[in-house]
């Protein structure tokens, strides 16, 4: 099988990001974004999804968190982009409902080459420790935008803020593992009657 792995770097005014992916790693990897709070989510995608991630970031936090996160995300779905190469044999769709104590929450995730980010989490409050929770679907927006996926979040119920967050990136985790799981039974074909995502 060919190894799916990918090196992004990605340097603007704002923002210098390196980020590396392999998708069928083991969970490992080292992550370093200068917002501990978005090191915790990440950490949730490599450790769920079995993707060894590396990211080192460089932003301007003297501005505020915005940059770094939306350019965190952006980058990371390049490196997946790439990884995936020309998506051949990959199972292409992944679902996953993921539980923390009283919030559970959806993901849906479609490969399809169309970004898309449909995404209702009812926040009990606007900030988590001094993350402001609005960033999260910059995160997703960039993430899906340069990974050309369409993704679907719904927090289906919660009441804890932090626990409707990462119960949201364990069930993205899972839900994008199983997407990019390459199957064996469709080994070399595109899962779409178009013959390309």
């Amino acid at each position: 099988m060919t190894q799916r792995i990918s090196e992004v770097v990605r340097n603007t005014n704002e923002t210098k990001i390196r980020v590396r992916v392999n998708l069928d790693g083991t969970g490992q990897g080292t992550l370093n974004t200068g917002v501990p709070f978005l090191d915790h989510m990440i950490d949730q995608i490599k450790r769920h999804g079995l993707f060894d991630i590396d990211i080192h970031c460089d932003g301007d936090l003297e501005i505020d968190d915005h940059h770094t996160v939306e350019d965190c995300g952006i980058t990371l779905g390049q490196a997946f982009a790439q990884a995936l190469g020309d998506k051949k044999g990959i199972r292409r769709y992944g679902h996953f409902y993921a539980p923390l104590d009283e919030s559970l929450s959806r993901v849906v995730v479609d490969i399809s080459g169309r970004p898309g980010l449909f995404m209702d989490i009812p926040f009990t409050r606007a900030r988590i420790g001094t993350f402001d929770v609005d960033l999260f679907s910059e995160f997703f927006q960039g993430f899906v935008n340069h990974a050309l996926m369409t993704l679907h979040i719904d927090n289906l119920k919660g009441k804890n803020s932090h626990h409707q967050i990462e119960s949201t990136f364990k069930a993205f985790a899972r839900a994008l593992r199983m997407a990019c799981e390459q199957d064996p039974r469709a080994a070399g074909t595109i899962a779409s009657t178009k013959g390309s995502l």
